[in-house]
């Protein structure tokens, strides 16, 4: 966790399987069978990486399913029907849109930007973010929260909180300046940021909660300091986060993280497949909203640093390949061994 080229969370931390008869547990125990490192097959999925049948994934949690949609995708996406309903109307009314600013990649030059999934931009990454965010609080169904995140309850800064505090929503530069400040004080990667999301539509689901404007800080903030503890190499500590916002108590700190990962169920598993929508559907609420990430044209330093990670990864893959085919021959030795003792006895 936290390396910059994975953003698989461990497979030791899938959930709970059902109990299973002491001969195929025993089949688990025993890998001693080795294979040649010339063999390649297919790798072999871990179970919290299999796929959900489409029928049954309308029906999951987004956090916790790869084929469910998030909820933040779902609730952009009134806004940007209504914004292309417009923006057609102009056209037939022969209004000129104003120039473009996107670049596009032609015959001789082509236009990349430096995220991947691996290694997301931090600023644009935050920017989509707390846009999600922002459409959370918009698109919100009702106002159902809890007093330790209600920031009337628990101020975090000794200033007044406003009368109507529960009342207006809060602009996207707003929410945006409020995780930067966080993020770039705590020195977080943008990787932080995307399961930062993940643990903040889990808590929506889990615990039937909606992120209003008089607990949206709180919320964002347990689930920073979740993220930052459960995906970075060096985590930060809760007083850290007191040097940050100076007027918040590390008791306070504790009981909002405490009862953060409780409305989890302690569940802070978050499968690749899932990291993974989240970048792409971020990637896409991006592009709905013209927050484009920057692009620079390719170059030969450019196309060989991108080739020396895809040679990484294909590494990778038949590492992680060939500890299958370990795993599943050491399983068949046993069978076979099991199976000649009962016929010898």
């Amino acid at each position: 966790m936290g390396n910059t080229l994975s953003c698989c969370v461990s497979p030791e931390s899938s959930p709970k399987q059902t109990s299973r008869q002491p001969a195929e547990r025993l089949e688990e125990i025993h890998t001693s069978a080795e294979v040649s490192d010339d063999v390649t097959v297919p790798y072999l999925q871990h179970i919290s990486d299999r796929e959900v049948p489409e029928e049954l994934a309308m029906e999951c949690n987004p956090s916790d399913h790869a084929q469910a949609s998030t909820l933040f995708l779902s609730k952009s996406q009134t806004d940007v029907r209504d914004r292309r309903k417009s923006n057609h109307i102009n056209h037939v009314s022969h209004v000129s849109p104003g120039p473009l600013s996107k670049k596009f990649s032609s015959c001789s030059t082509i236009f990349i930007d430096d995220s991947t999934v691996s290694q997301p931009n931090l600023k644009s990454t935050i920017k989509c973010v707390t846009l999600a965010i922002y459409y959370h609080i918009k698109k919100r169904d009702s106002d159902r929260s809890m007093d330790i995140f209600d920031e009337k309850l628990h101020p975090l800064s000794r200033e007044p909180v406003p009368d109507n505090y529960a009342y207006v929503d809060p602009e996207h530069k707003l929410i945006y300046r409020f995780v930067r400040t966080l993020f770039s004080s705590a020195q977080l990667t943008a990787e932080c940021a995307i399961v930062t999301l993940v643990y903040l539509e889990r808590l929506l689901t889990y615990a039937e909660l909606d992120i209003c404007p008089a607990s949206w800080k709180r919320i964002v903030l347990g689930a920073i300091l979740l993220a930052s503890k459960v995906w970075d190499d060096q985590a930060v500590w809760n007083v850290d986060y007191c040097q940050i916002l100076k007027d918040m108590t590390v008791e306070d700190m504790n009981e909002m993280e405490r009862q953060f990962l409780e409305l989890l169920q302690f569940n802070i598993n978050v499968p690749a497949s899932v990291y993974a929508k989240y970048y792409f559907d971020l990637r896409q609420l991006a592009e709905d909203n013209n927050l484009n990430f920057p692009l620079e044209p390719l170059n030969n330093q450019r196309a060989q640093k991108l080739e020396a990670i895809s040679r990484l990864c294909e590494d990778k893959y038949k590492d992680l390949s060939r500890a299958a085919m370990r795993r599943s021959l050491s399983a068949d030795n046993l069978i076979g061994i099991r199976r000649s003792n009962a016929v010898l006895s």
